[in-house]
C-alpha cells in the first residue's frame, strides 16, 4: 500500500480526505502543522505529499521550498482556497506538481493523488542516459560524471522525456504534460521557466548537452556541436 502525508489543519476537511484515499488504497499519515511535517518526512519515505497552504505556523509553500531545496523530490499536491492565477504560480515557482483549489471534489483529488504516485513508480523504475548526463529520478539529480544539480519535481519530468526521446524532436504539449499533467494550474511560461531553470544548469554541470528548440516543432536534447 502506498503511504503518502496529508499536512492539513482542518479536521473535517483532513478526515474525508482520509477516508476517500485509504478506501483508493492509499495510505494517509495527517500532520497540522509545517515543522511536525518536515520532521515526519525525514523519517518516513512517503510516495507523495498533499500540503494546505493555510497552516496554523504559517503557509505551506514554505515547507515545500525548504524540502526542494533540501534535494527532497516528493511528488506535492498543494490545496488552497487562494485561486487566484499569481497563486498558482507561486504554487509552481515553489516546487508543486499540482494544483488543487478548494472546494473539490473528492473524487479528483484521488485522482490527482494517485497520479502522483505513478510518477514515483516512474522515478524508482528508470534511470535513463544520454552522452554525457545520466538522470537519476528518484535522488531528484542530473548528474555529468562527479558533477550533478538538484532538479525540481517538474524538471525531472521533461528531463525524463528528453532523454528517453533521446535526439527526436519533443513537442512543447508532450513536454508540458509529462512535466504537470493536465492540470489547470499550468501556465503559458512556466515550460519556458523550467527549460531555462534546466539549461543553466546543464551548464552548471558543464555537459556538452543543450536542449535546443527546432522553431514550429518543439525541443531535443542536442550536443553542442550538432544543435541547429
Amino acid at each position: 500500500m502506498s503511504r503518502i502525508l496529508l499536512v492539513e489543519d482542518h479536521d473535517r476537511l483532513a478526515q474525508l480526505m482520509c477516508k476517500g484515499l485509504v478506501s483508493a488504497g492509499i495510505a494517509v499519515d495527517v500532520i497540522d502543522r509545517i515543522d511536525t511535517a518536515w520532521t515526519a518526512i525525514q523519517q518516513m519515505p512517503y510516495q507523495a505529499l498533499v500540503l494546505d497552504r493555510g497552516l496554523p505556523d504559517g503557509d505551506g509553500l514554505v515547507l515545500l521550498q525548504r524540502l526542494r531545496k533540501a534535494g527532497k523530490g516528493v511528488p506535492c499536491l498543494v490545496l488552497t482556497a487562494r485561486d487566484a492565477l499569481h497563486d498558482r504560480i507561486e504554487g509552481l515557482e515553489a516546487g508543486a506538481d499540482d494544483y488543487l483549489a478548494k472546494p473539490f471534489a473528492m473524487d479528483e483529488m484521488v485522482a490527482r493523488v494517485r497520479s502522483l504516485l505513478r510518477r514515483t513508480v516512474e522515478f524508482r523504475t528508470l534511470d535513463p542516459s544520454h552522452g554525457d548526463l545520466t538522470l537519476r529520478p528518484d535522488a531528484g539529480v542530473l548528474c555529468r560524471g562527479d558533477e550533478s544539480v538538484t532538479l525540481a519535481p517538474a524538471e525531472i519530468h521533461i528531463m525524463l522525456l528528453l532523454l528517453r526521446k533521446q535526439d527526436e524532436i519533443v513537442r512543447r504539449s508532450a513536454l508540458e504534460a509529462a512535466a504537470w499533467g493536465l492540470s489547470e494550474a499550468v501556465t503559458p511560461n512556466a515550460l519556458d521557466v523550467a527549460l531555462h531553470r534546466i539549461r543553466r544548469k546543464l551548464l552548471v554541470i558543464g555537459s556538452r548537452q543543450q536542449i535546443v528548440n527546432v522553431r514550429g516543432r518543439g525541443y531535443a536534447l542536442r550536443e553542442h556541436d550538432t544543435a541547429q
